[in-house]
């Protein structure tokens, strides 16, 4: 890699990282749409999987309550992550830019329905059924487009969680997600040992980036953060989805 890309991959990480220092998500999502939109979804998705899965896994296990959200979801978990690989196989036959373009269709999704404060409730009634069809879901978009968030984290926003419960269900869904797109992505040839070191690599900025956001969490209204942030990744989803037209 050139000096200016793995300088753009560092300054992409510690920007992402330091979202996440912030509001307590975005790292993938942020890294993920800016590093598509520069180096190529492929590359993207490979070089997020390291710091992707060092940070939430300390979610996944900071909390508590990993057993009692495994026991009550484990279909939806289990769908969600074996899944991806079925996902993974458009990789290699489907022309990426239209990939890419799915993406930005997500992080359009993903954004409108925050920024809107649209909140949805699933009876319990519903969430046996509904469950691993979400998880089905989500895991074949993860296999697509790296992305981990549409429909998955929408379901466990609607199950009736408690906050930190849900932050601890997002932290699994999204270590299980990239351990997941980790051996598609071998899989299919799409990870080398280039990007798996560069992967690496981008931890420390990442790391550095949280440890940032999180010094400055307290000046920094965060309602209106997240805001920004949903705006921004609004921008970049429809700026993505051009692919879809070009």
């Amino acid at each position: 890699m050139e000096p200016a890309t793995i300088a753009a991959i560092c300054a992409t990480f510690v920007l992402a990282g330091f979202v996440k220092g912030v509001v307590g998500l975005g790292l993938p999502t942020v890294s993920l749409a800016l590093l598509a939109a520069t180096l190529g979804l492929p590359q993207a998705m490979a070089l997020l999987l390291v710091p992707s899965f060092a940070t939430n896994l300390w979610q996944a296990l900071s909390g508590g309550n990993a057993l009692a959200i495994l026991r009550r979801d484990w279909l939806f978990f289990l769908l969600a992550t074996v899944t991806v690989g079925v996902g993974a196989l458009a990789l290699t036959r489907l022309d990426p830019a239209i990939l890419t373009g799915l993406l930005g269709v997500l992080l359009v999704v993903y954004a409108a329905i925050n920024l809107a404060g649209v909140k949805v409730a699933i009876p319990i009634a519903h969430q046996s059924w509904l469950g691993p069809v979400f998880g089905a879901t989500n895991g074949v978009l993860t296999g697509m487009t790296g992305s981990f968030v549409v429909p998955g984290v929408m379901y466990l926003q609607a199950v009736g969680m408690s906050r930190d419960t849900l932050v601890q269900a997002m932290g699994i869904l999204f270590t299980l997600s990239t351990l997941a797109l980790a051996v598609a992505l071998g899989g299919n040839g799409l990870l080398d040992a280039q990007l798996g070191m560069m992967s690496a690599v981008a931890l420390v900025p990442a790391i550095a980036g949280m440890m940032i956001g999180a010094k400055v969490r307290g000046r920094l209204s965060e309602a209106r953060f997240r805001s920004a942030l949903f705006v921004a990744l609004l921008a970049m989803g429809v700026h993505l989805s051009t692919n879809l037209v070009a």
